[in-house]
């Protein structure tokens, strides 16, 4: 006799001899489509050594974001999605930059600079690094989806975002110094 097992709830009477159940099949909720990418450190001489991850997973509150990352500046800094899914160096206005082959932040609607409510798609909450050099933490990019950001880059910069272009464009981070690639 071939038995098939299913996940189920039981509920069943005995009388004498027979048995009469009654069977309901239980649903369990799939997880969450998720993702990790590796983060190394970038120059404009190339793409470094791993110094971490980043995993994606979607969420009910948006594109939930756990960082574990190691070996960066303390401080806060700039934290983003680019445009283009590489962390090379290329070159802008005669000189070599550190994974400017990733392009600008992600911003399909052509919105201002702004926080992760209300700015670039890619604009994502500022990343804290301790004064270890570590970053462990959760973070949520409300309007954002797993989907929404294949085939791009997540980007570290050594300098804070204040969500302006005042007094420096794009927040003020600077210097590209850790990316990975979506994919």
């Amino acid at each position: 006799m071939t038995s098939i097992i299913f996940k189920t709830s039981v509920l069943c009477t005995c009388l004498a001899f027979f048995t009469a159940c009654t069977t309901t099949p239980t649903t369990k909720k799939s997880p969450e489509p998720q993702q990790t990418v590796d983060i190394r450190s970038v120059s404009a001489q190339g793409v470094g050594g791993k110094i971490g991850t980043v995993n994606f997973q979607d969420s009910p509150n948006g594109l939930k974001i756990n960082t574990e990352l190691s070996q960066l500046p303390s401080g806060y800094h700039g934290f983003h999605i680019h445009e283009k899914g590489s962390c090379e160096p290329a070159e802008k206005d005669g000189k070599m930059g550190a994974a400017l082959a990733a392009g600008g932040h992600f911003n399909p609607h052509k919105s201002a600079h702004g926080t992760p409510n209300d700015g670039h798609m890619g604009d994502l909450p500022v990343l804290n690094v301790d004064s270890n050099g570590n970053a462990k933490t959760t973070l949520i990019a409300p309007r954002l989806k797993l989907a929404d950001i294949q085939n791009l880059a997540v980007m570290i910069h050594a300098g804070g975002d204040n969500y302006s272009d005042l007094p420096k464009p794009l927040g003020g981070g600077g210097e590209r110094i850790a990316c990975g690639v979506i994919q």
